[in-house]
């Protein structure tokens, strides 16, 4: 049998080669993340602020989406390194049913609660344009997020057998097709009616749709080491969705930590002002463009390390492991750079008013100091699941997000202003950093160092 060029390629060219086509579409991603809020920007300042009120949500379906393609990538990954394709098989078919499952419950959360959730953060009496943008935007997104769950599920099958090149295929696809759509949906050009933000989320479905559509296209024709028996979908093992979910879930409560993050911080602005809750939303959105090709480099590493962990490759998984933090770290002190230089060029992209430039400008320069650190705690946090101890990543974003930077932004919003929130960040990523490195110090002793 061939040998899976896992097991055998150089590891840094190995790194290189599955990254960069990832890298390449996440970046594309982060465009089409920001040309939603540059686009939605032009119509008001409370559309854009809409929209990021809404954003914990749409974090909430992709927290759920990428839980259950971890789970599904490194025991697909472990299987094939281990040469059990019928294993391999039988993986895939369980992450068709939990992306299907977990789709259901955003369907009901579309249909029932947009209004509810959006009403917790401002209300019909003092902000009833900012109330009907979120509640129109989010249903939206929601009802149809089976395209989001589709595409994440294809992209998974790609990077568990390294060919990632069809991921960025189908991402990019999507994104491009968001990209052309916004400005047509948002103020209705080429004859269809003006839809504002639903028009912004009309334009995100159909390009997620589109790209999950391509992505099963894609995976029944040219990934020929995993076959998606239709049929045998309803054979449910419960002994695989234990094992996938215990991989994943720890995935998906990092992510909702993060959306948990965003809702209360949204409240903590929305205190202040609206524009200072735009100017939060702005920042999620421009600093994609540092975080996102991260999260890239992460998606061609974790196979690797899932495979060499199969094969009990000890020297690759180190070898992988160091250049993938060396990598990021280049990428996000790029990122500091820019933040710091250019606030205001960044935030002029969101047709900024001056107030939101004069709370804006030193917020980005304050939150962009955890640029330094986070390429790091981002691969780290990777490494930690491609072994099967998802927990460990899971511990160390409760710790950050809701031990330290919530609490922190709360005090300092109510001892020093405004100003000084924005400081939480860089204090919760340097303890972020701290406890990564003491875990996978333990992880390399106890598993690691015994392969």
């Amino acid at each position: 049998m061939k040998e899976n060029k896992m097991g055998v390629m150089p590891v840094g060219k190995l790194l290189i080669t599955m990254s960069l086509p990832m890298m390449a579409s996440m970046l594309v991603q982060a465009l089409y993340n920001i040309v939603d809020s540059v686009f939605v920007s032009r119509v008001s300042e409370n559309a854009l602020t809409a929209v990021s009120l809404a954003f914990p949500i749409q974090t909430l379906i992709v927290a759920f989406a990428n839980g259950v393609g971890v789970g599904m990538n490194a025991l697909l990954s472990r299987a094939l390194g281990e040469k059990r394709p019928d294993e391999a098989n039988k993986v895939a078919r369980h992450g068709v049913i939990l992306m299907a499952a977990s789709y259901v419950l955003f369907l009901l959360f579309g249909m029932f609660l947009t209004r509810p959730f959006m009403a917790t953060q401002v209300t019909a009496d003092t902000d009833p344009e900012i109330l009907e943008y979120g509640v129109q935007y989010l249903s939206i997104a929601c009802i149809f997020s089976f395209g989001i769950f589709g595409q994440i599920l294809s992209e998974r099958l790609f990077q568990s057998t390294g060919r990632t090149v069809y991921s960025m295929v189908t991402q990019a696809t999507g994104a491009v097709i968001n990209i052309i759509l916004d400005p047509i949906m948002i103020f209705g050009l080429l004859g269809f009616p003006r839809m504002e933000a639903a028009g912004a989320a009309v334009a995100t479905v159909i390009g997620q749709i589109t790209a999950a559509i391509l992505g099963a296209a894609l995976n029944y024709f040219c990934n020929r080491e995993i076959k998606l028996e239709i049929k045998r979908l309803f054979e449910i093992d419960m002994g695989v969705i234990k094992h996938m979910l215990l991989i994943g879930i720890p995935t998906t409560v990092m992510q909702a930590i993060g959306s948990v993050m965003s809702y209360v911080m949204n409240r903590i602005l929305m205190a202040f002002s609206s524009t200072a809750a735009a100017v939060f939303g702005a920042y999620f959105k421009v600093q994609s463009f540092v975080c996102m090709p991260v999260f890239g480099l992460n998606a061609g590493m974790v196979p690797i390390i899932a495979y060499n962990y199969g094969a009990r490759s000890r020297d690759r998984i180190d070898r992988c492991v160091k250049q993938s933090i060396l990598i990021a770290e280049l990428i996000t002190a790029i990122g500091f750079a820019v933040f710091q230089l250019m606030p205001d060029k960044l935030l002029g992209f969101f047709d900024a008013s001056e107030y939101m430039l004069q709370i804006g400008v030193p917020a980005l320069r304050i939150i962009s100091i955890h640029f330094l650190m986070c390429g790091a705690c981002i691969v780290i946090g990777s490494v930690f699941q491609a072994l099967g101890n998802g927990m460990y990543s899971a511990i160390v974003s409760f710790l950050r997000q809701i031990v330290v930077l919530l609490p922190v932004a709360y005090i300092f919003s109510k001892v020093f202003g405004l100003s000084a929130v924005w400081w939480c960040f860089p204090i919760a990523e340097s303890v972020s950093l701290t406890v990564s490195l003491i875990l996978l110090r333990r992880i390399y002793k106890n598993l690691v160092n015994k392969l």
